[in-house]
């Protein structure tokens, strides 16, 4: 039990961090929360765990894929957000990444990967 209260308090950790840096800071806090810190703790609880190479390997591949689908969010969030207020726009930002992700899903499918 105290092996996950640990990966609780560090993961949670991370975010309260990027929150804090980016009240004092945009461009600091952008730059930490694009890092790709919480892959990263997940890619080192992996192995602590007992996980297989494959198991991580596979982790990475994913997240690689994942990533790609989220980035147009980033784009639209700071054009939107002075037009629509930021409840509509945090909603229409989850409707085109997850249409994004539909979309790169099958793109991907014609090229034989399987990502969701």
């Amino acid at each position: 039990m105290g092996w996950i209260i640990t990966k609780y308090a560090v993961t949670a950790g991370v975010v309260v961090v990027v929150s804090e840096v980016a009240k004092r800071s945009d461009k600091l806090g952008g730059f930490i929360a694009a890092l790709p810190l919480v892959t990263v703790l997940a890619m080192i609880w992996l192995p602590l765990e007992r996980q297989p190479q494959e198991k991580i390997a596979n982790h990475a591949w994913y997240t690689f894929w994942c990533v790609l689908p989220t980035l147009p969010m980033f784009l639209i969030f700071p054009w939107l957000l002075p037009r629509w207020g930021f409840w509509p726009t945090l909603t229409a930002c989850a409707v085109i990444t997850a249409a994004s992700f539909g979309a790169l899903a099958l793109v991907l499918r014609r090229f034989d990967v399987e990502f969701i």
